[in-house]
């Protein structure tokens, strides 16, 4: 299963099960600047949409790379890469065109292979969803021949995008997307006994969808993929958000999910049962809560040569020049860079926070010079959205602990959840700890380990770190991190040391 990454880096995350059930993240494809160069992308931009596929001894990748997204025009750049094998090495990536995005690969039974997209139109009076085009793919240059087919404009729900084409039995199933991004997103499945069309959509409507179930915990569902379990038995992953138990703000932002599907006696591709929201439980189940998944939580020690997989961190795919493993081990050090919420070179190693009650810590050895240099943690949605726990300097008190925040403010002007005062710090070693809880977010401190932990007289909106916050609701898309962070506003390269940092799910 690949997944989106949007402005994060690696470029794309590819998980891998045996039984649908545990999942391991196994690859990164897009993991060198000859791969991915984001650098400069808007929030949001980036790797959109990947199509994992797999014929004749090759995985394709096909995926979206977006430089810009605001606005009636859209610059969404389309590529493939190959690989004889999941983890690599991949390909150069081939530019095949930009005509829209959601790119998808079907590999037909007769040999011949097949490239698919959304069609963009940013003409006044028209719906800037076209449709969806289909184009013969040469698997020898990777190279389109002949010229694109319209083959859909979606159902009456309109704005259909993320297709996928399967040939199954007697007929090509289209699946696709549509109602966009937000509580209105819809799964749609049409089929046509030519590849070309013309193709019909089930009369029952969508196969999966929330939009007229608003208080359903899974929400947005959309971009449906098929996996072949067996007979007529099948998997669809799809995207979705979870809503939080108040709130329809989704902290986490887009997720994947799975659902069983089946081919009916009158060959539709549906849920078990009838059922049309996205199932809560996986095989398919009616009961309204699901069972708990296993509580993530690790601690790193730094103490190997290498980052963990659990992390990513923000476009620049040159992260040896400013953090290391190996420059004082035992620690990780990141040179602090850019602003905090700079879209070219900031300095954040970050995880993805995967439920609403959480808690990360961290002790970090960092003696500032000057004001304008700042290290510690931050809990991060974009350059819009974002709270920073971190040591200062101040020309009066030296070394002290601030906080500051931009609550989806989209002209990026900070909150300063303390005012005016800074905490000041007595050692060189400071202890950092931020317990969220959905809707807000607590911060304490020590100075020592022994030391019992203080508690800021303050609480961090978390509602400002979601994706409903801010500009449109349905158009961001990346969810919340958390992680380590350092930035030097004077140029300087300050370098601070963490020497470990702890993620905890919690009740």
């Amino acid at each position: 299963m690949a997944t989106s990454t949007f402005e994060w880096f690696p470029g794309i995350q590819v998980h891998r099960s045996n039984d649908l059930m545990e999942w391991a993240l196994v690859a990164r494809p897009l993991d060198e600047k000859r791969l991915l160069d984001i650098v400069g992308v808007p929030d949001s931009c980036g790797v959109w949409a990947p199509c994992l596929s797999f014929s004749s001894g090759l995985f394709y990748l096909a995926y979206t790379v977006v430089k810009r997204f605001d606005g009636h025009f859209k610059d969404t750049h389309n590529y493939v890469t190959t690989s004889p094998r999941i983890t690599g090495p991949w390909s150069d990536p081939v530019h095949i065109n930009s005509s829209g995005f959601d790119p998808s690969i079907f590999h037909d039974t007769d040999g011949r292979s097949w490239w698919l997209n959304m069609i963009w139109d940013h003409r006044p009076d028209r719906t800037p969803f076209h449709g969806i085009v289909l184009q013969e793919l040469d698997r020898s240059d990777l190279q389109l021949k002949g010229e694109p087919t319209l083959i859909s404009r979606g159902s009456d729900i309109g704005l259909v995008e993320g297709p996928h084409l399967y040939r199954l039995g007697d007929y090509y199933y289209l699946i696709v997307a549509e109602g966009g991004t937000g509580y209105g997103h819809a799964i749609s499945v049409a089929r046509s006994r030519s590849i070309d069309g013309p193709y019909v959509f089930d009369p029952q409507g969508p196969v999966m969808t929330s939009r007229a179930h608003t208080q359903w915990p899974l929400q947005r569902s959309g971009h449906g993929s098929l996996v072949h379990l067996g007979d007529d038995d099948y998997a669809m992953s799809f995207l979705c958000s979870r809503r939080t138990n108040a709130l329809q703000h989704s902290p986490m932002g887009r997720e994947s999910g799975l659902a069983n599907v089946v081919i009916t006696d009158d060959q539709w591709i549906r849920q078990p049962n009838g059922e049309t929201r996205p199932p809560l439980c996986f095989p398919n189940a009616n009961e309204q809560t699901a069972a708990p998944a296993r509580a993530r939580a690790f601690r790193d020690a730094f103490d190997t040569q290498t980052l963990s997989n659990n992390y990513q961190w923000l476009r620049d795919s040159e992260s040896s020049s400013w953090c290391s493993l190996t420059a004082r081990p035992g620690f990780l050090r990141i040179t602090g860079r850019e602003s905090p919420g700079s879209v070219f070179k900031q300095s954040l190693i970050a995880t993805r926070m995967t439920d609403w009650n959480c808690a990360v810590e961290t002790c970090l050895e960092f003696t500032p010079r000057h004001f304008q240099s700042l290290a510690g943690l931050m809990i991060y949605y974009n350059s819009t959205k974002f709270h920073y726990v971190h040591v200062t300097h101040d020309p009066a008190a030296g070394r002290v602990l601030s906080v500051v925040s931009c609550l989806a403010d989209e002209h990026l002007l900070n909150d300063y959840p303390l005012g005016a005062e800074c905490i000041s710090l007595i050692t060189e070693t400071t202890f950092l700890r931020c317990e969220i809880k959905a809707s807000y977010a607590e911060v304490f401190y020590k100075e020592t380990n022994e030391a019992q932990w203080i508690k800021l007289p303050i609480r961090l909106d978390m509602t400002c770190l979601t994706d409903q916050a801010g500009r449109v609701s349905g158009e961001q898309f990346t969810g919340t991190f958390v992680g380590l962070a350092a930035h030097d506003l004077s140029g300087q390269a300050a370098t601070a040391d963490f020497a470990y940092f702890a993620y905890t799910e919690e009740q």
